[in-house]
């Protein structure tokens, strides 16, 4: 069965939004790139679809610097098969192999875990916050940057779980700019 991991940045404050975090240097690009790479599947709410394209697929095709660590991410990105997108509002989606799901949340994403592949990969806050809610993430990578945010949007708002949530250390990983990975599976 493939594997749903949950990637997201976060501030030392908890905050997720993702204009109070850190600017990814070549190093957390690398990380992204290769947790990219190794995805078969994005899965995302319609708010992150709509932050990632037609950002990263527009930086592909016109980037500033060819060689900078940027445009090996947004190469990176298009590269991903397909594009799972979970919304009741969006009509239409840009781009191709992507697949606009509307309802039961559950199932859809239980059938695509069982389809084989690499790895689906989710990340924003109230997609992934459900998917969490329903037990379907298999991995937490989260990725702390060493900023106080002070304010701003915090993961799991507005979700409850019904029995606490324990999960096991996999890894570890300090980078120069003083981030921290946690990696995380479900025990």
């Amino acid at each position: 069965m493939r594997h749903l991991i949950y990637a997201i940045n976060l501030t030392l404050d908890g905050c997720c939004d993702h204009t109070k975090g850190g600017i990814p240097d070549d190093e957390l690009y690398d990380y992204y790139i290769r947790l990219v790479q190794d995805a078969g599947a994005f899965v995302y709410g319609r708010k992150t679809y709509q932050l990632m394209v037609p950002f990263w697929p527009d930086f592909a095709k016109n980037p500033p610097d060819k060689s900078g660590a940027g445009y090996k991410y947004a190469q990176a990105f298009v590269a991903v098969n397909k594009m799972i997108v979970i919304s009741r509002t969006l009509d239409n989606a840009e781009g191709q192999n992507i697949e606009i799901i509307r309802s039961n949340l559950k199932d859809e994403i239980l059938k695509l875990k069982q389809q084989p592949g690499k790895p689906l990969l989710t990340g924003g806050v109230d997609i992934p916050s459900q998917l969490i809610q329903l037990g379907l993430v298999d991995e937490y990578c989260i990725l702390i940057h060493p900023i106080v945010a002070g304010d701003g949007r915090r993961l799991m708002e507005g979700i409850s779980l019904q029995e606490k949530l324990q999960l096991k250390l996999l890894e570890t990983k300090t980078f120069k700019s003083g981030a921290v990975l946690l990696r995380y599976s479900k025990e």
